[in-house]
């Protein structure tokens, strides 16, 4: 998604013979649906919406870049999440309460090669991998005689990704851009998947807005730490070439 929000910037050298570099911070509005398996317990049917999630968040970070020289380039897409939640047990019999923090990272990597372009816009296809990282503790408060540890759960993995991103300019300032990826084939997740699409505005030379939709799905399963999950909202990012 980086380097697509901005027009590329006039240069005394053709393009093909210079190093690029564009970062672009943005928030994504996800909602959570689908299952999830932990500790040992059967899978539970999830449906949060953002606002859900905003409720318990602590901490949390976005952003894409790329690296680029001619045709070819690096894409790098990062996300990272912990959220905190406090629940009740039943009677107070085991703990008063239990925390509960969870913390999810997920970072692609991918190089690219650039199939089409024109003055119309592009075409890039890309393969890479995207890691998983996924951690949730259970801390009880005030526990009783028979619960005076803190339990962890969680998984990391790899998946394989291929896949394609392009863009189409509308004007010297506005265009659109997305991107399609599928993954996981079962060396990592059964199956993952990440689609956007956008519209962007180049307010200077170097700086542009986008703003989109996106989700990215993945099936994961390892004895009983089950992860199959859509994760999908709107977003708003800006970008800054170098």
């Amino acid at each position: 998604m980086a380097a697509d929000m901005a027009q590329p910037l006039p240069v005394e050298a053709p393009a093909e013979d210079r190093l690029t570099f564009a970062a672009a911070p943005y928030l994504w509005m996800a909602g959570l649906k689908g299952d999830l398996g932990q500790f040992g317990l059967p899978p539970v049917a999830v449906d949060a919406s953002f606002s859900d999630i905003l409720e318990n968040f602590d901490f949390g970070f976005m952003g894409a870049g790329e690296l680029r020289y001619g045709r070819f380039a690096v894409l790098v897409d990062v996300a990272y999440t912990k959220l905190s939640i406090n629940a009740a047990t039943p009677f107070g019999v085991l703990a008063d309460s239990i925390d509960v923090d969870s913390e999810m990272f997920t970072g692609l990597a991918a190089g690219s090669y650039r199939v089409i372009e024109s003055e119309g816009g592009h075409l890039d296809a890309l393969a890479g991998g995207r890691l998983w990282w996924l951690d949730t503790t259970l801390t009880p408060v005030n526990p009783g005689l028979l619960l005076r540890r803190s339990f962890e759960d969680g998984d990391t993995w790899v998946d394989p990704i291929i896949g394609v991103k392009g863009r189409m300019n509308l004007s010297p300032e506005a265009y659109l851009t997305g991107w399609a990826m599928v993954g996981g084939f079962g060396a990592g997740s059964d199956l993952t998947w990440d689609v956007m699409g956008g519209a962007g505005y180049a307010v200077t030379e170097r700086a542009s807005i986008i703003g989109g939709y996106r989700a990215l799905s993945v099936d994961y399963q390892e004895d009983s730490f089950v992860f199959d999950v859509v994760q999908h909202g709107p977003f708003l990012g800006v970008n800054i070439a170098f």
